[in-house]
């Protein structure tokens, strides 16, 4: 990449929690979807980790968004300033003149037209000349390393920030998709409210996150695997006076079994929609999870128990779909399932 390289080519994972952006086939910008903007003149204060450092702390010059929400756009100026702010820390060598971008872009499969659009445009906006985008669960099975164009099937449940992402893929193709507004972000209010509930302790969305990644549990008892419990310091919702609440895992398990229930019936639902030849491809090969839900503590057990298939947790389940879109980058001209 000279001073005179017209094009450049970027693979996105827009998430609702994390983009990730991949050029060259490595991973270069692994941030969270968060931008910083200032309220008078709407410029772009920061972005990624610092305008989430910023997030909840900030004074009424300064506005920190999530322009997605749900896995969807919310906001389409902070989206755009965004996707900006993160292909600049691509770029971080001077040129002459920026060059044109060639993008593939991970949506959600559940997306509509009118969401498909919005990706487009913010891309479009933020500088991409061929914008192309695929969809999530199809990037994370290329992310994981399964042939998707094989004559058989295989499924995939990509539990990321905003949607829970659950497809069928055979020959190229997404046989049968269920697409849920459920995932990490609601896992994490239910956290919120469990602990303002029965602790009378409030927490900020943040906090709930680190107690999520710290004791998050799907299962009551993980036996050797447990977790120490964590000390979870906050206001007294009534006094107001501090707090310091341990928080064990069981606990968070219980309070997090409802919204898993839901994730388990959608995957159910999917299994019901496919047809009998690959539904027993999915029994021979198991069902694959990826996305930052994966990583919560029993998951995988508790949905081998309840489905009676087998579940594999995806090497990297973070970076599953960002790998994917990296591969479909370099096969845009052979993948056809590609949407321009």
């Amino acid at each position: 990449m000279g001073l005179f390289s017209f094009t450049q080519e970027i693979a996105m994972d827009l998430g609702t929690a994390n983009t990730i952006i991949i050029t060259n086939g490595k991973i270069v910008v692994d941030e969270p979807s968060v931008v910083a903007l200032d309220r008078r003149t709407d410029k772009m204060i920061a972005v990624g980790e610092k305008a989430k450092l910023m997030h909840e702390k900030t004074h009424e010059n300064i506005r920190t968004i999530r322009p997605l929400r749900d896995g969807v756009i919310a906001d389409f100026y902070a989206c755009e300033q965004m996707m900006r702010g993160l292909i600049k820390l691509v770029n971080t060598r001077s040129r002459l003149f920026s060059p044109s971008l060639r993008m593939v872009i991970g949506v959600p499969s559940g997306s509509t037209e009118v969401e498909l659009r919005a990706v487009r445009d913010s891309a479009e906006h933020a500088g991409g000349r061929d914008v192309y985008l695929i969809f999530e669960p199809m990037a994370a099975a290329i992310g994981i390393g399964i042939d998707v164009e094989a004559p058989e099937g295989n499924m995939i449940v990509d539990i990321g920030g905003g949607s829970t992402e659950i497809a069928v893929i055979s020959l190229g193709g997404i046989v049968s998709n269920n697409s849920i507004r459920i995932a990490g972000d609601d896992l994490t209010t239910d956290i919120q409210e469990y602990m303002s509930r029965q602790h009378n302790v409030k927490v900020s969305e943040r906090m709930a996150e680190r107690i999520k990644i710290n004791v998050g549990a799907a299962l009551t008892e993980l036996g050797e695997d447990a977790p120490e419990d964590y000390i979870v310091h906050g206001p007294n919702r009534i006094t107001a006076l501090p707090m310091e609440v341990p928080v064990c895992y069981q606990e968070v398990a219980h309070c997090l079994e409802k919204s898993i229930s839901k994730i388990e019936t959608a995957i159910l639902n999917a299994l019901e929609n496919t047809p009998p030849e690959l539904y027993a491809d999915i029994v021979h090969n198991g069902i694959y999870l990826a996305g930052g839900g994966a990583l919560l503590r029993g998951l995988d057990k508790r949905l081998t128990d309840k489905i009676n298939i087998p579940f594999h947790i995806a090497e990297d389940p973070l970076h599953a779909v960002a790998k994917g879109t990296g591969v479909a980058l370099k096969n845009v001209d052979r993948f056809s399932f590609l949407m321009r």
